[in-house]
């Protein structure tokens, strides 16, 4: 008698929490989205379904000529921001110009920062480099390379005695935003600047 009415209680109980589980993982897969499909859908929905949109389907092709173009600024602006590394320190530590720099730009940085170290000076502040423009760019040369033309603005970078910090003499006729012609060319090793060239008597 125990058993059966033990039997009478658990199966009930059985039912009802088989059926609880049931009407869960229904509600879970309706909220996912994952449910079976009405039988009265149409052909025509059934069939849109299924078509693959043309984002999902195809992707437009990258033009290399500007892909080229975004790299090279890209590449500019980093240099310039390594460039306030070199200057922040009486050595440059930490600054290493040969990740954005090779060829006569590379060696002009350095020299001229060795320069004005010997002298006892650095620079601290910031570079601005505004309205950059792709002049040219070759794709399809052996080294591919593109030409820009920068405004180059030094008047936040400020150039100051290494143990005192009391700003250097300079002349007062000197430029701080000045046009600068650059090319960066693409090596192995990535985009380099290869040359940079201040244009002198051309404020920007």
């Amino acid at each position: 008698m125990e058993v059966r009415t033990a039997q009478a209680v658990f199966r009930p109980r059985a039912r009802v929490a088989s059926r609880l589980a049931f009407l869960t993982l229904a509600a879970a897969m309706l909220a996912a989205g994952t449910g079976c499909s009405s039988s009265e859908k149409s052909d025509k929905d059934a069939k849109a379904s299924l078509t693959p949109s043309p984002s999902a389907s195809s992707s437009a092709p990258v033009d290399p000529a500007e892909a080229a173009k975004t790299a090279a600024v890209g590449t500019y602006k980093a240099y310039w921001q390594e460039m306030e590394k070199l200057y922040a320190t009486p050595t440059g530590a930490g600054a290493d110009m040969s990740k954005y720099a090779a060829s006569a730009a590379l060696k002009n940085a350095q020299a001229d920062s060795k320069q004005t170290h010997d002298k006892g000076l650095i620079a601290t502040g910031q570079v601005r480099v505004d309205s950059t423009t792709v002049t040219s760019v070759d794709v399809n040369r052996q080294v591919p390379n593109a030409r820009l033309s920068s405004c180059l603005d030094v008047s936040r970078w400020q150039v100051v005695d290494a143990t005192t910090k009391q700003p250097a003499a300079l002349p007062s006729t000197r430029l701080t935003r000045y046009v600068i012609v650059s090319t960066v060319e693409r090596w192995s090793e990535g985009w380099r600047v290869i040359k940079d060239e201040p244009q002198a008597g051309r404020p920007c």
